[in-house]
């Protein structure tokens, strides 16, 4: 009883740095306007403190995620903690945009060494009969912390100056160190360290730098510039040889053998496609509360806040679910609820009351969270115990790319249906043509429903035809 109730405090820990790791990547949003009034610097130089802490997380998970095989997944988390807090503490001082950029970096680095090995600790903290109801307690961190970035964002800015975005995470990091340092068990000793893919640490990191570089300079300057297609083009011909790489040398970064594994593939790929579909919503529908019905941002932002409290009730509900019946049935309900809700997303219009609303959210959330808790065992239990670490480093990455692609692939669909209707080039909501949005917007739900039936394909495929 002792180590079971040791075993959920360790979750806690871990799950605290999931969560301010998560909620840094989307809580910055919100202050960007007042960040780039106070650094006296245009908009577009203010949103790179953005854009370098999701491209340095990225590109540097595989490479920690191996570290904490070689070296323990606990040391690396540790060591991570302590980096990510003292970034968090840098990030507020407001010595110019550089050094902001240079604080970010260093919080990257520390929320890199944590999350590519938060799954691997919770795997092996918990028994398999366990495992789903503890993969469903990060799962509710990583979620609260996507989806509560702005509306915690907005709050601390209404009284306090932006410095307390990052410095919210000081108190709290300490808190979950000093916990780690009590819960934690002792790394053991490495007799003989194995050769590091150095090489093929760069070859990665530098491939992500590139295609993200690419992803966002297209959204700005469209994906026919020059400068895109050529960010988009180094970085596949960089990722090429990164797989040439890890295919010739005896110890690579990533054992891509892995991927043999079909339950592995289909689940991460099925993570991928979630947190995309998930993203559409949470890039606009605060659009369409706001700037469509004229909601005013506080009143918006408890109507989105249905989808984190859903994810609280549900999550215990889900991984007991997963723990209890066969987790690749769980995973296919919950898919099959998500397509519902996005389908639903697609009947809104000016008359939509705010109980649909609400409704419609919340069932996308339980869906959501009935998927995420029995897939993320389903990953972590596909592999050995020593492809741990580089699993959860693949299983967040996936989250990463889902966020950036849905939110990439949501702004180029309603942007692009808004031009078209206009006849020009629209960044913007047009409160002259409400009609525009409303149709992109039914346009974007229309892709994320597709995007969430196909993911049912998948997880239906590894219902009926993976079967053990």
């Amino acid at each position: 009883m002792q180590n079971n109730k040791k075993s959920w405090l360790i979750l806690i820990a871990v799950g605290l740095f999931t969560f301010m790791s998560t909620l840094d990547s989307s809580i910055i949003n919100i202050a960007l306007p007042t960040i780039s009034k106070e650094l006296n610097i245009p908009m577009n130089e203010a949103t790179w403190s953005v854009s370098i802490y999701l491209i340095a997380v990225s590109g540097l998970l595989i490479f920690f995620g191996r570290l904490g095989d070689i070296f323990g997944k606990i040391k690396v988390f540790k060591i991570g903690t302590v980096i990510f807090t003292l970034g968090s503490l840098l990030a507020g001082f407001n010595f110019g945009i550089y050094f902001l950029l240079f604080s970010r970096f260093i919080q990257a680095i520390g929320a890199a060494m944590t999350m590519s090995n938060s799954f691997g600790i919770t795997t092996e903290s918990f028994p398999l009969q366990l495992r789903a109801r503890a993969m469903s307690f990060i799962g509710i961190f990583v979620s609260l912390g996507a989806v509560t970035g702005p509306g915690l964002g907005g709050l601390i800015l209404q009284f306090l100056p932006w410095s307390y975005i990052f410095w919210i995470n000081v108190p709290i990091g300490i808190f979950a160190i000093l916990m780690g340092q009590k819960l934690f068990p002792k790394a053991k000793p490495i007799e003989q360290v194995p050769p590091i893919d150095y090489l093929g640490t760069i070859l990665f990191f530098f491939s992500i730098v590139s295609i993200f570089l690419g992803i966002e300079i297209g959204q700005v300057q469209g994906f026919a510039n020059l400068i895109t297609i050529s960010l988009l083009i180094i970085g596949l011909i960089l990722l090429i040889i990164f797989i040439i790489q890890e295919n010739r040398i005896k110890i690579p970064l990533i054992e891509l053998k892995i991927f043999k594994n079909q339950l592995f593939s289909i689940s991460l790929i099925s993570a991928l496609l979630i947190f995309t579909t998930n993203f559409f919503a949470n890039i606009i529908m605060p659009f369409y509360l706001q700037n469509y019905l004229g909601w005013d941002p506080g009143f918006a932002g408890l109507v989105l806040m249905a989808f984190p409290a859903t994810m609280l009730i549900f999550s215990p509900i889900g991984g007991y679910l997963g723990d209890y019946f066969n987790k690749e049935k769980i995973t296919a309900i919950g898919i099959a609820i998500v397509v519902i809700a996005q389908l639903c997303y697609t009947t809104l219009d000016y008359h939509s009351s705010f109980i649909l609303i609400v409704g419609i959210t919340a069932l996308n959330a339980m869906g959501s969270t009935l998927f995420q808790s029995s897939n993320n065992a389903l990953v972590m239990s596909s592999v050995d115990k020593q492809y741990f670490g580089v699993a959860g480093s693949i299983n967040a990455l996936a989250r990463n790319l889902g966020m950036i692609s849905g939110i990439s692939i949501a702004t180029i669909t309603l942007f692009t249906s808004m031009s078209r209707q206009a006849g020009k080039h629209v960044t913007d909501y047009l409160p002259e043509h409400p009609e525009y949005f409303l149709n992109g917007m039914h346009l974007a739900f229309y892709i994320s429903s597709i995007l969430a039936l196909i993911t049912l394909c998948l997880v239906s495929y590894r219902l009926f035809k993976l079967k053990k």
